[in-house]
């Protein structure tokens, strides 16, 4: 499987911060990768980095077997976790307004379909719910119909059915050969969406592997072979990070 992003080496320091501390990792297409971490872990760092929004101090990181070129912005959608929407506009016209920054774009009454917005395509961005506002968002990132899907935390604030709804999206975009990046505190929905998984702590990556192989290697007795009650992903998070909070 050829690899999409390899990410060599990766620092970046703030003063006297290292919030990433040499960081290597591979991303093959067409999976969905998950890179997760409690507060302050650097995974917010890592993918502004990726996405090219941040420079990193040292490192390396290679798109399709080569540095970043321009046409790496027409090729990404990115979901920010907080982005300002105009309060003037409506959703139909958010998603023209966005379609015109890029060559290459979807069609905008596909685009209401696939992410349920059709009903409330007239309605202005300050009038949406915050579920509907995430969905909009997505759509925003797909508007330039990207091989490669930034996340990060998608679903916050949305209810247990419109999460469902958001994962049957990401699962669709990503059935279609396309590669995604996701950052999320929900662990359930990392085990759901995601094929490989990089868990960060203070600025490196401590384990990485697929659900499963990190589920067998962390929720499984050495000696007798049998699982821990709770054999999931988030045992596997609190197990390497704790328990303490994070602020």
């Amino acid at each position: 499987m050829a690899h999409l992003l390899d990410v060599r080496h990766l620092v970046k320091t703030y003063k006297s911060l290292t919030a990433v501390d040499d960081i290597s990792f591979m991303i093959p297409s067409g999976v969905c990768f998950g890179l997760l971490g409690p507060n302050g872990a650097g995974k917010t760092t890592t993918i502004e980095m990726l996405e090219g929004i941040v420079a990193p101090t040292s490192g390396d990181i290679y798109y399709k077997g080569g540095p970043r070129t321009g046409s790496f912005n027409e090729e990404i959608g990115i979901q920010f976790q907080n982005t300002a929407l105009l309060s003037f506009l409506t959703v139909r016209e958010t998603l023209k307004t966005f379609q015109q920054l890029y060559h290459k774009t979807a069609d905008i009454d596909n685009l209401l379909t696939v992410c349920n917005l059709t009903d409330i395509q007239h309605q202005y961005n300050d009038r949406i719910s915050g579920g509907q506002r995430q969905r909009l968002l997505l759509a925003i990132a797909l508007v330039n119909q990207p091989e490669l899907l930034f996340l990060d935390e998608p679903s916050t604030g949305m209810d247990p059915q419109a999460r469902r709804n958001f994962w049957d999206i990401i699962m669709d975009f990503k059935a279609q050969g396309n590669t995604i990046i996701l950052t999320t505190h929900y662990m359930e929905e990392a085990q759901v969406l995601c094929d490989e998984v990089a868990i960060m702590d203070c600025g490196r990556i401590i384990t990485s592997g697929s659900v499963d192989d990190l589920i067998n290697r962390y929720c499984r007795d050495e000696v007798t072979g049998q699982y821990c009650a709770e054999a999931n992903l988030e045992s596997v998070f609190i197990k390497l990070t704790g328990r303490q909070l994070r602020e």
